[in-house]
């Protein structure tokens, strides 16, 4: 027994030593490989160092980059701007072009209403020449009235109808037209006596206006005029008495007459007398 001992003691030392020998190996070849890795760093660390040896030269690498740098970002600012300006213009114009196309669709659907409405109008004689044959013919009355409602049915569909108006409703200038008016005393001022024409409209467009009569009312009584009071007569002017001529009147009348008379004879007579100096003288 004390034999197997020492035989199992023995084998367990070897296998010990065994181990301890085989760790030792490892750890050794771990050493080996740290320190190829410290020598392949200390390599290249020497090498930096022995590039970067001039220390001006590297201030200048240094300044070089740093100025290619600030270089970079004023590019990437400006280019940033100028992506923010397109992008602006690009949102703009695409705000224009909506909205133009929405316009552009408004004025094609006004434009397809006008028309619309522009072609109603151009048969609507066509619906009063209908309605008066109804009123006027009574042999072809009922086929008459079966074109007239097809007709009529037909406007409807383009959402035409006509305008209600009554009696005695007030005007609307919005929907009438007064052709004439009449004094009335029964009646409010502008309410429609008589329609002479029927009116057509299209949602809210009118296509024709309701052609009407209206009352007016009547002016007021002129007051009676107030009697002109009568002039008073006016006082005769006073009358002088006529002066009769006196005899020393007449006297003194002749004599002046008389001395005219003379006055005229002297100067023929000193006339005459001159006549003769002068042609004595020749």
């Amino acid at each position: 027994m004390t034999r197997k001992k020492k035989d199992k003691e023995e084998m367990s030392e070897e296998s010990i030593k065994k181990d301890e020998i085989e760790s030792s190996r490892e750890v050794s070849i771990e050493k080996e490989k740290v320190e190829e890795q410290d020598i392949k760093l200390l390599e290249g660390e020497e090498q930096k160092v022995l590039e970067y040896h001039d220390l001006d030269d590297l201030i200048a690498k240094y300044n070089k980059l740093k100025e290619s740098n600030n270089n970079d970002k004023e590019s990437l600012i400006k280019y940033q701007k100028e992506s923010e300006s397109w992008k602006g213009k690009h949102m703009r114009l695409q705000a224009e072009f909506e909205n133009a196309q929405k316009r552009w669709n408004k004025n094609r659907q006004n434009l397809r209403t006008e028309y619309t409405g522009y072609t109603l109008k151009s048969f609507l004689p066509l619906y009063d020449s209908f309605k008066k044959a109804l009123d006027d013919d009574d042999e072809n009355k009922a086929i008459l009235k079966q074109f007239y409602d097809q007709f009529v049915n037909i406007l409807k569909f383009h959402k035409a109808e006509p305008i209600e108006v009554k009696i005695c409703d007030p005007f609307d200038y919005l929907y009438h037209e007064a052709l004439s008016s009449i004094e009335k005393d029964d009646l409010p001022n502008n309410s429609i006596i008589e329609i002479i024409q029927d009116g057509w409209k299209m949602d809210k467009d009118v296509l024709r206006y309701t052609k009407v009569i209206v009352s007016r009312e009547p002016p007021p009584p002129e007051p009676e005029p107030e009697p002109e009071p009568e002039p008073e007569p006016e006082p005769e002017p006073e009358t002088q008495p006529e002066e009769k001529d006196t005899p020393e009147d007449k006297e003194k009348s002749q004599g002046i007459v008389n001395s005219e008379e003379e006055t005229i004879v002297e100067s023929e007579v000193l006339k005459e007398e001159k006549d003769k100096i002068e042609t004595n003288k020749k």
